[in-house]
């Protein structure tokens, strides 16, 4: 298993590098939440940071084309080619696909496993490392200041609402709260 988290590793700063999403500080971010998680959960964590790594792994190339709402289908689809080449059970590889799949909370997850990557991707987006790195990407990307924020504020949301685990949710809610309130004092 070792040997797969390395080359998914490999693979996915390859990725960040050559098409500059996810950023490394989400991806570290949510793969350092992923292992708390899975550990204080009793998960996998194996399968958890396999998912954590792979969930956006076609994100940077889906956006490069314009086509960002197909990187769930395309990094799913991309991780099971990226699992064929090993000798895993099909129970393993479709859990480890699940926490691709199901990173967005819009597939049923399988396995706790899912869960906590679903969870953990929310950090991106909620947690002030997260959400500054993001606001940091989008001032690189946007010249339009109230497109920044916009597009902040609706991550927020997005995440907010797909937190499901009690533990994320009560790390989370504060900072969810601040948030809002500072993108609001941002439009006056």
């Amino acid at each position: 298993m070792q040997e797969i988290i390395l080359k998914a590793k490999e693979w996915a700063l390859e990725e960040t590098e050559l098409n500059g999403t996810p950023i490394l500080e989400h991806l570290e971010l949510s793969n350092k939440k992923g292992q708390e998680l899975a550990t204080r959960l009793g998960a996998n964590k194996d399968i958890v940071l396999l998912g954590t790594l792979l969930m956006d792994i076609k994100l940077g190339e889906c956006r490069k084309k314009g086509k960002v709402e197909e990187h769930v289908e395309r990094s799913a689809k991309a991780t099971k080619n990226f699992l064929n080449q090993f000798n895993l059970s099909d129970d393993l590889k479709n859990q480890i696909i699940n926490c691709v799949e199901g990173h967005h909370g819009k597939k049923e997850w399988i396995c706790k496993e899912a869960e906590i990557c679903a969870n953990a991707d929310c950090y991106r987006f909620i947690h002030p490392t997260g959400l500054f790195a993001f606001l940091k990407l989008q001032g690189k990307r946007e010249s339009n200041f109230q497109y920044a924020i916009d597009r902040v504020e609706e991550k927020l949301e997005e995440k907010h609402n797909i937190l499901s685990l009690e533990i994320c949710k009560e790390e989370l809610e504060l900072y969810y709260k601040m948030f809002k309130e500072l993108l609001q004092e941002s439009k006056k």
